[in-house]
């Protein structure tokens, strides 16, 4: 998902390393800490892939900047990762919200509620986090309140979450293809 959000973010403006490393902490930074161990050497496989690219400007006040912009190939790249996720993309809500947060810039509002179509069927399939003897438990099955809250907050999550997405998908299907963004 670190490719994902690099390419996100540069679709929307040129950055340097710092700035688009706050902007992935802000977006992912309170469940997945992005270190530079992890974000300098995904930048460098982007670049290497020629997804992205780098160009010095002067510094504001001090020594000059490397700024880094989506190429074609990247942009091209970022379409693809948006529109054909991979399942653990889908059912992992973390990374199923870095989607999100980039979603818009899929151009087509089909290829939008496709995406949103497989998040809403995998919420509507029966899941649990506990079983016994083959049978998933309910919150009224489980005398711990700490399980029994956990079932009652991801049932409330994802009534919440399946009512947006069945609203937004509707109003998706009333808007008119528009070119990219």
């Amino acid at each position: 998902m670190l490719a994902l959000a690099i390419l996100g973010f540069l679709h929307e403006e040129p950055l340097h390393g710092y700035e688009l490393k706050e902007r992935i902490k802000a977006l992912t930074g309170h469940v997945r800490a992005v270190s530079d161990g992890a974000l300098y050497p995904a930048i460098a496989r982007l670049e290497a892939a020629g997804q992205l690219e780098r160009r010095v400007e002067p510094g504001v006040a001090a020594a000059p900047r490397q700024m880094l912009s989506l190429t074609e190939a990247g942009e091209a790249e970022l379409q693809r990762r948006l529109r054909e996720p991979s399942e653990v993309d889908i059912t992992d809500r973390n990374r199923y919200f870095t989607i999100l947060a980039f979603l818009r810039h899929l151009p087509s509002p089909a290829a939008q509620s496709e995406v949103l179509r497989r998040r809403l069927a995998f919420l509507d399939a029966p899941a649990t986090f506990f079983t016994q003897g083959g049978r998933r438990l309910s919150s009224a099955d489980v005398p711990d309140p700490f399980r029994k809250g956990m079932i009652e907050v991801a049932r409330a999550t994802r009534d919440a979450e399946r009512a947006w997405l069945t609203r937004t998908i509707t109003e998706l299907g009333l808007l008119p293809e528009t070119g990219p963004r």
